[in-house]
């Protein structure tokens, strides 16, 4: 787990001094804390140099292409890991951040195809198999989490790729006559003239869904949609598919045989990934996915050795400490917990929005800044249990999805929520695709209008649609395969961006190549079904967790990673900090009507959750236009 970034020129501009990339490196030096490099390139000429990390020192030619690395040492400690990676021909340069976790099954056919190793890292592999084999079969080869850069001096292509799940971050700044890239966006402030500007173009989206899909705020910057590579060559850029999740889903795996067929796919992914030459351990909520995941990596491990991280509160609605303990005291776990107050919440808020870079969305994205924080006194890696619930059906919304949606509770208070929109919300819910879609909302069309009044439904939803039409399979089966594609690459920056600001690899056995490929092939019946005459959702892996701690464990009600933000907004230090700086904030740039935010934010004892969403979305929209914008 590391960081890269670099620009290439695609006009005649070139250049020789090293200080744009070291400044790049150095603002982002949290997620590669052991080593850096850069290599300069020039791509008419078929020559590249490295020189040290240092803002002085210049290349000895001018360049158009340049890399630079940030280097967490997880897998092979010594300087032979050192990036970027230069092949033995030296016709090609490599920068991964990530982990492969199925590399070492290639090493022994390379080495019989005549390929030497001087190290016993996965990216040297990587390199070799991209020798061995080109890009578009190499790609397709890998299973992990993975953004990397390749130029090829041979073919003078430059090659820029992420995984199929979007778990590492790769974000693209294209601009005239440049193309840029970076594990994170505020390296492209150290480019030459460069400046940060909003593009509003998908303010609804943000609105509604706390996102826009594998896009920023930024003008020009994307984040490179998962299982895709770029090309760029001769001032070309060009997108190619190497990982389709409609292929998904073919294959349904028999009842009988779904339970072994899924634990054994998560025994195997866990112990997979628990490859590391420096300490490892797991982020535990108490969750069922979470402790799954604790579970098989106790197991493999010496009775006693796996260490967990967790992050409790005081009050015990959102406290999970209870089942944190169970799991601790049946895997004899050295179980770290630490409590969140209000007050720390407040401390970092700002630190965790610079590293997040974009509004911070999740109101419990600062516990996970928290436990990553705190995992650094204990490990370097850490496993967690994302993914389960969008590829295993894990929401309560799939319930929802089976039942008659005008005959449920949701649909009147729902209602009574947008009177004054009733046109536009029978609309959409009476559309069984928009419906489904809306279940991943955060916000409601009168929270949105109140905050925006020329907002647009369907300008929020046009692009969701589109992807949900583009899947395939039965109702369910669409539904997993849309949250795989537009609810959970959200979250995973989330993991990403607040566990590296403390240099700590988190890795997501959930969302391992054949772990995925399983939950896919399992059944819609098997995964929402009855349980003791209640509807369930995940009843699959609830039945694995119930095996291991208990029925009571498996089948409670579903708590999340739950944020007290009522009485954090009602703390003074909240108070304080929205009269002082981010309401003038929202008033003075005029994106957002500030009168109904102000009377909710007044009124926090009676706000309800909708307008709660609202404060906290406008919040981390404010201090990040202060950082990022200002």
């Amino acid at each position: 787990m590391c960081g890269f970034t670099g620009y290439h020129y695609l006009d005649s501009r070139t250049e020789t001094g090293n200080h744009h990339i070291c400044k790049m490196l150095a603002v982002q030096k949290h997620r590669g804390p052991d080593d850096s490099g850069v290599v300069g390139i020039n791509t008419k000429n078929k020559t590249f140099e490295t020189i040290n990390f240092d803002a002085d020192a210049q290349f000895q030619n001018e360049n158009n292409l340049i890399l630079g690395f940030n280097r967490l040492s997880i897998l092979d400690l010594s300087p032979m890991g050192h990036q970027p990676m230069i092949s033995p021909d030296e016709k090609v340069i490599l920068i991964m951040n990530g982990e492969i976790y199925n590399a070492f099954d290639f090493k022994a056919e390379l080495e019989q195809k005549g390929h030497t190793f001087k190290s016993t890292s996965d990216t040297e592999i990587v390199l070799h198999l991209y020798l061995e084999y080109g890009m578009e079969k190499m790609i397709r080869m890998l299973n992990g989490m993975f953004a990397l850069a390749i130029y090829d001096l041979n073919l003078d292509t430059l090659f820029l790729a992420r995984d199929r799940f979007g778990i590492k971050p790769l974000y693209i700044l294209k601009e005239q006559g440049r193309i840029a890239f970076a594990s994170e966006m505020k390296s492209f402030k150290a480019l030459p003239d460069f400046k940060f500007e909003a593009d509003f173009t998908n303010l609804d989206e943000f609105l509604l869904f706390r996102n826009v899909v594998n896009n920023t705020l930024f003008k020009n910057i994307s984040n490179c949609i998962p299982g895709t590579y770029l090309t760029v060559k001769n001032g070309s850029i060009d997108t190619h598919v190497f990982y389709d999740i409609n292929h998904e889903g073919q294959q349904t795996i028999a009842k009988k045989e779904a339970k072994g067929i899924l634990e054994n796919a998560l025994k195997k992914s866990v112990a997979s990934q628990m490859i590391s030459d420096v300490k490892l351990g797991c982020q535990l909520s108490g969750g069922v996915d979470s402790s799954l995941v604790s579970y098989y990596a106790a197991k493999a491990l010496d009775h006693g050795n796996l260490e967990t991280i967790s992050i409790t509160f005081k009050d015990p609605r959102f406290s999970e400490e209870k089942y944190i303990d169970i799991v601790a005291k049946e895997l004899s776990l050295q179980s770290h917990k630490y409590q969140m107050e209000a007050d720390y919440y407040f401390e970092v808020l700002e630190k965790a929005i610079w590293h997040f870079e974009q509004p911070l969305n999740h109101p419990n994205t600062i516990g996970i800044y928290l436990l990553s924080q705190q995992a650094k006194k204990h490990v370097t890696v850490l496993l967690s249990g994302e993914g389960a619930d969008e590829s295993l059906a894990g929401y309560s919304r799939f319930i929802r999805a089976k039942q008659n949606p005008y005959f449920r509770k949701t649909f009147w208070s729902a209602l009574r929520k947008n009177l004054k929109n009733a046109g536009e919300f029978l609309s959409y819910y009476s559309n069984a695709n928009e419906r489904m879609i809306m279940e991943t909302a955060f916000g409601s069309i009168a929270t949105a209008k109140a905050l925006k009044p020329d907002f647009k439904l369907n300008n929020a939803l046009k692009d969701r649609v589109n992807t949900f039409q583009n899947l395939k399979g039965d109702t369910n089966l669409k539904q997993r395969k849309y949250e795989l594609l537009t609810y959970l690459p959200d979250l995973l920056m989330r993991q990403d961006k607040m566990s590296m600001a403390h240099s700590i690899e988190n890795r997501v056995p959930f969302l391992d190549n054949e772990m995925v490929t399983t939950s896919l092939n399992i059944p819609d019946e098997l995964l929402v079904a009855k349980h003791i005459d209640t509807d369930e959702a995940k009843v699959l892996l609830k039945d694995i967790c119930a095996e291991k701690f208990g029925e009571s464990f498996a089948y409670r009600e579903k708590m999340g990673f739950g944020i007290p933000l009522r009485a954090f907004m009602a703390s003074e230090i909240f108070q304080q900090k929205w009269n002082n700086q981010i309401q003038p904030g929202i008033q003075k740039r005029a994106v957002f009507e500030v009168d109904a935010l102000s009377n909710w934010v007044k009124n926090i004892s009676t706000a309800t959750a909708d307008q709660l969403d609202a404060i906290w979305l406008m919040v981390g929209f404010e201090l990040w236009a202060q950082q990022y914008l200002d």
